[in-house]
């Protein structure tokens, strides 16, 4: 077939501009996004994370992302080198909805990603029967998890970034009867695995500093009536009346307790001892009493800076959980660091022997359990509306101030 010049012409500028761009492939770098984008060329080193992202504990998870999304930014910004090769590490966030099967679905689904570690979960209901697919799968789980059934199942490769319920219930058990003088206690719990264990810890605590439990009662992490648990405990004239559970009880429970004239003061663990419990409780939170672990924010090695630097980044105020998501995702990669790997079996021993100096303590190191070490724990009252400092037991820094009675 004969070609008109036009034709020919045609075909001989398309051959040209095919040599050019054939020409401009090869000079293009090996990894041209990462030239684009300036970052070397090098590892993703991906972090699995879950925790409740939607539902009524939604805000604690919120608040731990943000720590462990500020602590990969941070060690990002760091350039950081393993093996010889620049890494960059990458989050990888889902939500559990605190539920345990679905807690166990992206365990799995994490295994199947090829995650390099997990900072999760939230819940001990989650964390749990998520840490048998870690432990199977060599993957090392830093969780907020706190009930002692967490890291007693013998799996080396679960590890705490708060104290356990032991610790806590130990102490507050003791507190309300040495220190509010307190000698008939009530107990309810929200029979989660968290709620039911911190509630066990703190009845033995009591019985072994000679107070009384006079009634055992419990609800569910659901319940927002508690008239008639409440009217039941009343005839008992309590001193004080203790809840394991949530926020989102703990808040109408103190409400209602006002409300009916049980004048016993509600004491709880670290998950009353929120921004939202203020919010939720309105003026019936007064003379609330919660402990939390660790130091007051403001007395934690680096509390400080990281309060600036939270508020600059999320335009929030640090709540709770945020400081021990900040520290367990870089202890991950400090132990990673340490070992020259991000495969979970060369850094995992690593993780086990860590002393790291991070935000909330200046010495995070683990038992041959997976128990932190330096295990303080901080008592608060509300007074005017706030969550006041009443004594910090235990840990770097302890410090204490008088403590109130429970008849205040």
């Amino acid at each position: 077939m004969q070609l008109t010049k036009m034709t020919r012409l045609s075909l001989a500028v398309a051959a040209a501009l095919t040599l050019a761009a054939c020409g401009n492939k090869e000079e293009a770098p090996a990894d041209a996004s990462a030239a684009q984008s300036g970052a070397p060329a090098g590892e993703v080193v991906k972090l699995g994370f879950a925790a409740p992202l939607t539902g009524p504990q939604s805000h604690y998870g919120e608040e731990y992302k943000n720590g462990v999304t500020l602590a990969i930014e941070d060690a990002n910004a760091e350039k950081p080198t393993i093996g010889g090769k620049p890494v960059t590490f990458e989050l990888v966030a889902e939500d559990d909805q605190a539920d345990p099967k679905t807690a166990t679905q992206l365990a799995q689904k994490f295994v199947d990603n090829q995650v390099s570690g997990i900072v999760g979960h939230f819940n001990s209901g989650t964390s749990i029967p998520a840490s048998k697919i870690y432990s199977d799968a060599g993957l090392p789980q830093v969780a907020m998890a706190t009930a002692p059934a967490f890291t007693q199942q013998g799996y080396k490769t679960t590890f705490r970034s708060m104290t356990s319920d032991t610790q806590q219930g130990s102490v507050m058990g003791k507190f309300v009867v040495e220190k509010l003088a307190a000698k008939k206690i009530v107990i309810v719990d929200d029979r989660t695995a968290y709620g039911q264990g911190l509630a066990d810890e703190f009845e033995k605590a009591v019985k072994a500093a000679g107070g009384e439990v006079v009634k055992r009662e419990f609800t569910n992490d659901k319940a927002t009536d508690f008239a008639a648990i409440i009217t039941s405990i009343k005839g008992t004239a309590p001193d004080v009346v203790f809840f394991g559970g949530a926020d989102a009880q703990s808040a109408p429970m103190a409400k209602q307790m006002k409300r009916l004239g049980l004048k016993a003061p509600l004491v709880s663990g670290e998950m009353t001892k929120t921004p939202t419990f203020l919010k939720l409780a309105g003026k019936e939170a007064e003379g609330t009493i919660a402990s939390l672990a660790g130091l007051p924010l403001e007395k934690m090695p680096k509390g400080g800076d990281y309060a600036t630097r939270y508020k600059a980044r999320f335009n929030a105020d640090v709540a709770t959980y945020s400081p021990y998501g900040y520290d367990a995702t870089r202890v991950i990669i400090a132990a990673m660091k340490e070992a020259d790997s991000t495969k979970p079996a060369d850094y995992l021993p690593k993780l086990a022997a860590i002393n790291y100096s991070g935000v909330t303590s200046a010495a995070w190191s683990y038992d041959q359990n997976g128990d932190l070490k330096d295990g303080g724990i901080t008592v608060y009252k509300v007074e005017g509306g706030e969550w006041k400092v009443m004594e910090t037991v235990g840990g770097a820094g302890a410090a204490a101030a008088p403590a109130a009675s429970a008849a205040q």
